[in-house]
């Protein structure tokens, strides 16, 4: 007697689980993006900050002729360390949403459903990476009007969109640590911008590393502000190199970005006690 034939074999439980997982992050972020559809003026007033920066203090201080550039001019220098900025400013102060999410009882939807604590805090960072995907096409517009020898070749552009991804998921989960710890809409603005202007000033965005003294040169190297603007200057503009080298500019961010999303998954059940 013939047996009958076996049933087909089900996906295996990692397989499943690992989908499972990047559907929760998938979902976690198109929520978060979605948000955007209800203020678009958002995206307007983003391009004032870099645009101040490059248009006003950039030509003055390009004018001025007294930070040493190499064969970069200045604007051309500045350009990736603005665009890494106008990131870091608006992924530092992410974490407040968390807090508005914890008032209005969003975040307590979030907690109890299925998706992991880890896909949740990825979902967000994922998303506050694409939604500061527009600063680029800020910047790179700037560019063109000012004249600023911007590198449009493919492979470059793609690898400016991912460091942007990873900059902003890196400091919008950072900003999520810190929502886990104050609990507060008032702490955390005191705390977020007592921290944005020492990450930016202690990083090489507006003038080189050879430029700081030796002690603030050791703090630069410990910034992944640093290695984020470091990349961004060799991939975004023509004649532009790598201090650090490529590989190890995306290593930090990633180790970074890592580091960060753990100690996120761990503390963000706390924001509801």
């Amino acid at each position: 007697m013939s047996s009958a034939p076996a049933a087909p074999h089900d996906a295996s439980p990692e397989r499943s689980a690992a989908a499972a997982f990047v559907d929760h992050v998938l979902a976690v972020a198109d929520a978060e993006v979605r948000k955007l559809r209800h203020d678009p003026l958002e995206l307007l007033t983003r391009a004032v900050q870099p645009t101040l920066w490059l248009a006003v203090f950039g030509q003055v201080i390009a004018h001025l002729r007294g930070v040493p550039t190499g064969a970069l001019s200045y604007l051309d220098f500045m350009a990736p360390g603005i665009l890494a900025q106008s990131v870091l400013f608006i992924a530092i102060f992410y974490g407040i949403a968390a807090i508005w999410e914890r008032d209005l009882g969003i975040l307590h939807k979030y907690l109890v459903s299925p998706a992991s604590r880890t896909a949740l805090i990825l979902g967000k960072a994922l998303s506050a990476g694409v939604r500061a995907l527009s600063q680029a096409v800020i910047v790179y517009i700037l560019a063109l009007l000012m004249h600023i020898d911007a590198s449009f070749r493919p492979a470059a552009i793609l690898g400016v969109l991912v460091l942007i991804i990873l900059g902003s998921a890196l400091f919008s989960t950072f900003s999520l640590v810190i929502a886990c710890l104050v609990k507060t809409r008032e702490r955390f603005m005191g705390i977020g911008q007592v921290l944005t202007m020492p990450l930016f000033f202690a990083s090489n965005a507006i003038y080189p590393l050879s430029l700081m003294p030796a002690w603030l040169r050791a703090i630069s190297t410990l910034n992944p502000l640093t290695y984020q603007v470091d990349a961004l200057r060799a991939l975004m503009v023509r004649g532009g190199a790598s201090s650090f080298g490529l590989g190890v500019d995306f290593g930090v961010l990633l180790a970074a970005c890592g580091l960060m999303v753990a100690f996120a998954a761990r503390l963000y059940p706390r924001m509801i006690t």
